[in-house]
């Protein structure tokens, strides 16, 4: 009997041993195994939304370009792929600085609108901030491509039915942004000095029209400000050649007509 009794014993506890080594696999272990895949997953959306934000237009500002008169910094603001302002953030000081500067630097600003790109004219008596001013523009619009080349590229990665819906919206808008193009005149010579114009047409109509040149010195000064923005916004209403002489200024108004006609030619208008 005492035998039996502790052979039982034994059992027993050969039981309760194999039991306790048994290894765990129930719901608790699973969930613990997965807790890392669900962490890393959660991690990577904030990334994708910063990606989204960083898309959106703004402004870009060149690299500060060295002349011999002083810095010269471009910043552009940006909006759907365009330039919509330019400006000098840093441009030459002191002396005959301030007035070169403050004749020049609205110009330019203005050219680089309207050019969409480098390609401006430099401002006659200010040589060396001209210069400055287009190495600065150049670097910024190389940066406003490069950030729309990882746009573009981030968004292609996107699932097929939104890379379709947005490639067809996108070509629409390159199709429109490419009806636009500007043109600049040929220089008509004047008894007062040189006079040319510059134009951007689209869709066929005049949107905008300045004089990159236009005669200076004197009495000249106050007859171009007084007679260019006329004869600006006449081209733009017209949207021909045929516009009226300002009074007062016969001859800037003459060459003005001549280069606007010959910008147009250009144009095919």
């Amino acid at each position: 009997m005492r035998r039996v009794v502790l052979a039982t014993a034994a059992t027993v506890s050969g039981v309760v041993l194999l039991l306790s080594l048994k290894p765990a696999s129930g719901p608790a272990a699973a969930s613990a195994a997965g807790a890392a895949p669900q962490a890393t997953a959660s991690g990577q959306a904030p990334q994708g939304g910063a990606q989204a934000a960083g898309a959106a237009g703004g402004t870009v500002t060149g690299d500060a370009a060295q002349t011999q008169y002083g810095t010269v910094q471009v910043r552009l603001t940006v909006a759907g792929g365009k330039i919509t302002k330019a400006e000098a953030v840093q441009a030459p000081k002191g002396g005959l600085s301030d007035q070169k500067t403050a004749l020049a630097v609205p110009k330019l600003n203005q050219e680089a609108v309207a050019a969409q790109s480098a390609r401006i004219d430099a401002v006659s008596g200010a040589t060396y901030t001209s210069t400055g001013y287009t190495k600065s523009l150049q670097s910024a619009l190389d940066r406003m491509k490069s950030s729309a080349g990882s746009t573009g590229a981030a968004g292609s990665s996107g699932s097929s039915g939104s890379s379709g819906a947005s490639g067809s919206s996108g070509a629409s808008g390159s199709s429109g942004a490419a009806q636009a193009r500007t043109v600049t005149g040929k220089v008509a010579q004047t008894q007062y000095g040189p006079v040319q114009v510059r134009i951007t047409v689209s869709g066929g109509k005049i949107t905008q029209a300045s004089a990159v040149q236009a005669p200076k010195g004197g009495l000249s000064d106050q007859k171009t400000a007084s007679a260019v923005p006329k004869l600006n916004q006449e081209a733009v209403t017209a949207g021909n050649a045929h516009i009226d002489a300002v009074s007062g200024a016969t001859y800037t108004s003459t060459g003005y007509q001549q280069s606007l006609q010959s910008a147009l030619d250009q144009a095919g208008g």
